[in-house]
């Protein structure tokens, strides 16, 4: 079975944005993009929110085709146009979406069949960002693990990672990461009985 992975970057103290939803403090270049690039292109299914998906949708679709494109924005540009698409939304519709599915009720029995289907058989699930679809798995244990770029700034406030946790998660560490930008990758599992 496939495991879902939540995929961000967040500050040394929990936050994936500021109070307004501001991501002007995140270190990226071409060293963190290679490395990412490289673990994303293992497979073909990503999971948002819907903001975050309307955020994706509005800039890689023609993110390739931009006069300055850079060679993350035409990797990205590929992969994303190629990949299957989950959003999970009860505002979303989807009569005239392409290779993205909408999941708006039974989450659990929705994420479930996803992660034991063949659909894209791609290794992990990645669930970019999406705070707010983020804590509904939480909730429902259904993370898997957790890929994480801790930044190197405090914000002090803002939209967290982990929130409304009932009940302690264990963890193992699967792999680190120091990038010359001053991010750390931290890469867990999460240790199931």
């Amino acid at each position: 079975m496939r495991k879902i992975i939540s995929f961000a970057h967040i500050s040394l103290d929990g936050f994936v944005a500021g109070p307004k939803g501001e991501m002007d403090w995140m270190k990226l270049d071409e060293e963190i993009f290679d490395h990412v690039g490289k673990r994303i292109s293992k497979g073909d299914t990503a999971l948002y929110g819907r903001v975050t998906y309307e955020m994706m949708e509005n800039y890689w679709p023609t993110a390739a085709d931009k006069p300055r494109a850079t060679k993350h924005d035409k990797e990205h540009s590929k992969w994303y146009a190629n990949s299957h698409k989950v959003v999970m939304s009860r505002t979303m519709k989807g009569a005239d979406l392409t290779n993205t599915r909408i999941i708006s009720n039974k989450l659990s029995d929705n994420i479930n069949e996803i992660k034991q289907s063949g659909q894209g058989g791609g290794e992990d699930i990645l669930l970019f960002g999406s705070p707010t679809a983020t804590h509904s798995l939480m909730q429902q244990n259904l993370i898997d693990g957790y890929w994480l770029f801790v930044n190197p700034i405090i914000l002090g406030q803002g939209i967290p990672l982990f929130k409304g946790i009932q009940d302690k998660t264990k963890l193992k560490l699967l792999t680190t990461h120091q990038f010359n930008c001053g991010v750390t990758e931290l890469n867990y599992i999460v240790d199931r009985p």
